[in-house]
């Protein structure tokens, strides 16, 4: 079964937290603290395999987790982290966020990665909080949470050529003929329902990928038949072979069908009205369809396209149509800038994880300061606000990173209520 679209939720692993521990042995009356740091979580790492075709395996499973980090241990003995999760896709997979439709990562290249939702941090231990003016703290963080999104994953076929045409109009015939693939043929109309890829190989060290795309039909562009479905794996091949029925077996005319065909493609995407395109005017081998050659021939000699009468079901011109195709595709190929291969990860981080403590808002509401900032409330999901020394650590926090200047500029009177997300406290000067 082949299955081009998918939408999965991701949750990478949450941090573990930070352990509260002091030094406690014999002859050592002064230990100290030694609580170590929790483990970062797992990431959810997606993979561009080569050996994948399709996203079938995402039809069943729609929610993957990676796996937290342990908390930190006495002794300084910081958590173990969180093994990644590895989700394998096939190359051509578009993945975007699943609620803005934002772009996330196009991963055409075997072997790419995408960090798609990063691991959480692990919390400190209070180890890591000892100054020398407090040389026995006794709070430590929370693990940071994970990640997670829906995203959805679309695939587009990375074809060097594209057959499109009307259904029945020989596409599946044609690509059975010129290369390996065998796909299902008959004589009526949506006889292929998913495309077909084979490789067309011209000699030594020449050769082409061409994929079979389900027949268009009038509306296309607008989901109508197969629609969008399948239009979507034209948008990366180099060149497109028309396939046109001369021999109208099904009752319709074959230049209106050249015309309509060439319609819906501009409509669905206007780029690939521009990219080169062969017609080549199929089942020459019946009676009819040299009747219609000569208009046909005449409708895309205007728009500057080359002609190959063909039968893909005798091989008939096929030979021919596929040498100047190959030539079309390498000169194609020499003139695209070389795209070297990147080991370089994508990770994909939304802003507000990257905000730093120091980068806030402070708004009146009604009586009362309420102060935001995506740094500062992750900061402080990881800290047990009921915690006496963990408040007094906030307070010099807050003095460091300038906000209680900030409030005196702005005239706070005294008494007056300061929430800084979650932390309620009352303002005095």
């Amino acid at each position: 079964m082949f299955i081009d679209q998918a939408r999965i939720y991701i949750k990478a692993g949450d941090g573990g937290s930070g352990c509260v521990s002091f030094r406690r042995e014999k002859y050592v009356p002064a230990g100290g603290p030694d609580g170590g740091d929790g483990g970062r979580g797992g990431s959810v790492v997606l993979i561009a395999d080569q050996n994948l075709t399709t996203l079938i395996d995402f039809q069943y499973r729609r929610h993957f987790k990676a796996e937290n980090g342990q908390p930190g241990r006495g002794k300084n003995q910081f958590g173990r982290g969180g093994e990644d999760l590895v989700i394998r896709v096939p190359p051509g997979t578009v993945v975007t966020h699943g609620e803005t439709g934002e772009l996330i990562a196009d991963l055409t290249q075997p072997g790419q990665k995408l960090i798609a939702a990063v691991g959480g941090r692990g919390g400190r231990g209070n180890a890591r909080f000892t100054t020398p003016t407090r040389q026995a703290p006794s709070f430590a963080e929370r693990g940071e949470k994970g990640g997670e999104l829906w995203i959805n994953l679309e695939l587009k076929l990375i074809a060097d050529v594209a057959l499109v045409g009307y259904p029945n109009a020989g596409k599946s015939t044609l690509i059975s003929a010129v290369s390996a693939a065998k796909p299902k043929i008959a004589d009526y109309p949506f006889t292929t329902l998913v495309p077909n890829l084979g490789v067309v190989s011209l000699g030594e060290g020449e050769s082409f990928v061409v994929a079979d795309v389900p027949g268009l039909i009038e509306g296309a562009h607008r989901g109508v038949g197969l629609g969008h479905d399948f239009l979507r794996h034209i948008e990366r091949t180099r060149v497109i072979i028309h396939v046109v029925d001369a021999a109208g077996v099904d009752g319709r005319c074959p230049r209106e069908d050249y015309y309509q065909i060439n319609k819906e493609l501009e409509m669905y995407n206007p780029g690939l009205a521009q990219l080169p395109q062969i017609v080549a005017v199929n089942k020459m081998d019946l009676p009819d369809a040299w009747k219609n050659f000569d208009k046909l021939r005449e409708a895309a000699a205007k728009d500057g396209r080359a002609v190959f009468p063909i039968s893909a079901a005798t091989g008939q011109g096929t030979q021919e149509l596929m040498e100047h195709t190959g030539r079309m595709v390498a000169e194609i190929k020499v003139r695209e800038p070389v795209e070297a291969f990147s080991e370089d990860v994508i990770v994909y981080q939304p802003r507000a994880q990257a905000a730093p403590v120091e980068e806030y808002i402070i708004r009146r509401e009604n009586e009362d300061y309420v102060v935001e900032g995506e740094g500062l409330r992750r900061l402080m999901e990881r800290l047990d606000l009921d915690n006496e020394e963990t408040v007094e650590y906030l307070q010099r926090l807050f003095d460091k990173i300038g906000l209680y200047r900030k409030l005196r500029e702005m005239q706070v009177p005294d008494g007056a209520t300061v929430r800084v997300e979650g932390l309620e406290f009352q303002y005095q000067e």
